[in-house]
């Protein structure tokens, strides 16, 4: 999105209102896309030389005033933490302890701001025995209220029935599953064409259609995937991986590609706009999207100034279903959210 050419709507009577951090009640959106690198893993890792803080993208430099500023300002009470750990950690030990730093900093956070954090527990795509001990840390001692997923790691993608048993795990909690690309191959883009511009909606299709093609929703039905960026180009190609869904491998009942288009979730985080809104509420309903900022890698100005009023000031969208995307729909998926 070329920010400098957006034009920015201005806040309507539809904006919700900034919550205060008085720990007091709260109505305002509820955010599950916020990245989260938190500064004592930074300081874990750079004590350790797994990272140096200024080779880091700047999104990797959270700091939590600025945090709880730009939540205020875009009316977001609470906001649900994707724990963030870079760098290329291969002894089990060592990773093993990488998470476990992340995991007590998002716990903390959430602790001496209650109600306005809340966090998921990632799991590992490349280590069925880190995410189990990951998410049941997480989950059962500290508080997560669901886990995070990339969308793919190497050649391995959501929906590979290698995965199956952590997913039968995660089934048996009825856990939800925040999902995101990270590290995908842009080889042959043209240059000056960013990963996350392109590639990233396009790694988030790939993982969501081998799910479809692979029933992971079938065999572990108590599983819920949130897709990031409005599900990437899934709403938009549905219909063409519907019609030639009998030539996929393996081949997939056309059904089922419907089936699967609302059973996802989906996030804000595209962004919002009148010319995305309508196809994704088609393929999905207003029902199946959460508001995502995908703050900081997208910056304060842009979610303050572009894609939070334009959601609140969003021709395709109503009252009854905007205060849904805003908090409604969250609130029924996550119940567990103000009980941690």
């Amino acid at each position: 999105m070329n920010t400098e050419t957006t034009p920015l709507p201005p806040h309507g009577d539809t904006a919700l209102p900034a919550p205060s951090d008085d720990g007091g009640p709260r109505n305002g959106r509820i955010d599950v896309h916020h990245h989260y690198t938190a500064p004592q893993w930074v300081q874990w890792a750079e004590a350790r030389g797994i990272a140096d803080r200024s080779k880091l993208p700047p999104w990797t430099r959270w700091d939590e005033s600025a945090a709880l500023d730009l939540m205020n300002q875009a009316g977001t009470s609470t906001s649900i933490l994707t724990v963030a750990m870079l760098g290329r950690i291969k002894e089990a030990a060592t990773r093993r302890e990488s998470t476990r730093v992340a995991l007590e900093a998002a716990s903390d956070l959430t602790r001496r701001h209650a109600g306005r954090f809340a966090f998921f527990a990632p799991v590992f795509l490349d280590d069925t025995e880190l995410s189990r001990w990951s998410f049941a840390h997480g989950m059962d001692q500290l508080g997560a209220v669901g886990v995070s997923a990339r969308t793919s790691m190497g050649h391995t993608y959501l929906g590979d029935p290698e995965l199956d048993p952590l997913m039968a795990e995660l089934n048996e909690r009825s856990a939800v599953i925040s999902t995101h690309p990270m590290e995908v191959s842009s080889t042959g883009t043209p240059a000056g064409v960013p990963p996350f511009l392109c590639d990233f909606l396009m790694d988030t299709t790939r993982a969501a259609l081998n799910l479809i093609m692979n029933g992971t929703l079938d065999r572990f039905p108590q599983l819920t995937f949130i897709l990031p960026h409005g599900g990437g180009y899934l709403p938009y190609m549905a219909d063409r991986a519907s019609i030639f869904a009998r030539q996929l491998t393996p081949a997939v009942d056309p059904g089922r590609v419907y089936d699967y288009l609302h059973r996802f979730y989906y996030d804000t985080a595209a962004p919002m706009s009148p010319t995305a809104t309508p196809t994704l509420l088609a393929a999905a309903g207003s029902s199946r999207i959460l508001y995502g900022s995908d703050w900081p890698p997208t910056p304060t100005r842009v979610v303050t100034e572009v894609t939070a009023p334009a959601l609140d000031n969003d021709p395709g969208l109503g009252e009854l279903e905007r205060s849904s995307i805003n908090r409604g729909n969250a609130l029924r998926l996550l119940p567990t959210l103000f009980r941690t």
